[in-house]
């Protein structure tokens, strides 16, 4: 199954470091992209939803999972 994973992650944060990791564990390709400038990450929060504040956000397949709490329960349900 090719998915395509997207992280949306800023320097210097420990989730972001975490969700990486836990794709790399499972040898699953991901494209990251870091988005360090604060005005640019809140009109990004914008898009994402009112709920969303922090970093890391993961997409799969164009879908926001959320964080690395969300990740690890899509990849359970996908069996990985």
């Amino acid at each position: 199954m090719e998915l395509k994973i997207v992280v949306y992650s800023k320097s210097a944060c420990p989730q972001c470091d975490t969700a990486k990791m836990l794709l790399k564990s499972r040898s699953l390709p991901f494209e990251e992209i870091k988005i360090d400038d604060e005005a640019q990450r809140l009109a990004f929060y914008e898009k994402c939803g009112p709920s969303v504040r922090q970093m890391p956000q993961v997409f799969i397949n164009d879908q926001r999972v959320g964080g690395v709490t969300g990740l690890q329960a899509a990849l359970k349900q996908l069996g990985m």
